[in-house]
């Protein structure tokens, strides 16, 4: 086994590598870049202080470039920035430079890279590890009592109400649960944004504890939504398709109890597709939700995504890239050796 993860680990070198070419090359080919933010901003910035195009900025518009400032500007812009060289250098030096775990400075906030994304990460962490847990507690068992009692009228209104719940998408939902339950024009039932309450640190222990669950309730659904239906069913079906087998007929024959074969011979095997999409599902709640992290205000990995996009924050994206990438990598790993806990029959040495 520590074969086998040590080369899986290997494997992920070159994966990451290609990764992160891929998305450099498509990111820097982009209409847009860092140039061009701050250029908007000197321009702006000189037509307030000359009085618009006609003032004192406007006047030395022909010892210009096109683009508004002197060529010493837009030469000390790109070193700055680092587009004074060719595009694959840059991605050496970047290369070079995240080995020795540094992934520059954001362009936007005039931080290191790790310090902006550590700083988001405990939200979407947050709202990941807990919406994992909660849909995997909840969509195991549900989907267990689906396969028990298939054809029954709890297994026709629950899979109508799954399905229902999955053709929403997070997007509308949230807007749905934004206007209704938290805007105040219909209920007023949870907060409208943001992770705690302005008056948070007025309030005692337990009053904290609430106050963070009052305003995770909405997002934390937003999060479910899509996952929550998609695992029910997969963990239905996989027990349907298990309970057809020979050694779950035999157990059947020997007198023991539905239950009982489900519970004891039936489960282990059929929960090895559900630990299939585990690494997927693992990257995607962990990296946070741009849509989700957007509509409730939450400060974390998601909404940061969007934010450094639209700021052309090229580092700040290398770098949720690249943890994205280790996490999707790992989740598969984990994955793997998951199926050795669910099914001892599956070797890797």
């Amino acid at each position: 086994m520590g074969t086998y993860i040590l080369r899986r680990i290997l494997l992920m070198i070159p994966t990451l590598f290609g990764i992160t070419l891929l998305c450099f090359v498509i990111i820097n080919l982009a209409p847009g870049s860092p140039i061009d933010q701050k250029l908007q901003q000197l321009r702006m910035g000189g037509a307030m202080a000359g009085g618009g195009p006609g003032g004192a900025a406007g006047g030395g518009m022909n010892a210009r470039t096109e683009s508004g400032v002197s060529e010493e500007v837009m030469e000390a812009l790109k070193k700055q920035y680092g587009f004074d060289k060719p595009m694959h250098e840059r991605y050496v030096i970047w290369i070079k430079n995240v080995v020795q775990l540094d992934f520059g400075r954001s362009f936007k906030y005039e931080e290191p890279v790790t310090d902006v994304i550590f700083s988001k990460m405990p939200v979407s962490l947050t709202f990941g590890i807990t919406s994992l847990i909660l849909s995997y507690l909840v969509c195991i068992p549900l989907g267990v009592i689906k396969a028990l009692k298939q054809g029954s009228k709890f297994d026709a209104v629950s899979s109508f109400v799954l399905f229902v719940m999955y053709s929403i998408p997070a997007l509308i939902l949230g807007i749905l649960l934004r206007t209704f339950l938290s805007s105040g024009n219909y209920l007023d039932w949870f907060p409208l944004a943001n992770v705690y309450s302005d008056n948070y640190m007025e309030l005692d222990t337990m009053g904290q504890i609430w106050d963070r669950i009052h305003h995770a309730i909405l997002p934390m659904a937003c999060y479910m939504v899509g996952s929550f239906t998609f695992l029910t069913i997969m963990m239905q079906n996989s027990m349907l398709d298990v309970v057809k087998l020979d050694y779950v007929r035999t157990a059947r024959a020997k007198g023991l109890a539905e239950k009982t074969v489900y519970l004891k011979h039936a489960l282990r095997n059929a929960l090895i597709p559900i630990v299939t999409g585990m690494s997927g599902i693992l990257s995607i709640m962990f990296s946070g939700s741009i849509i989700i992290e957007s509509i409730f205000s939450l400060d974390g990995m998601g909404l940061l995504a969007l934010t450094s996009s639209n700021a052309r924050d090229y580092n700040v994206l290398m770098g949720l890239i690249f943890f994205q990438s280790i996490l999707f990598l790992f989740g598969r790993l984990l994955t793997d050796l998951l199926y050795v806990v669910v099914d001892p029959r599956i070797d890797f040495t």
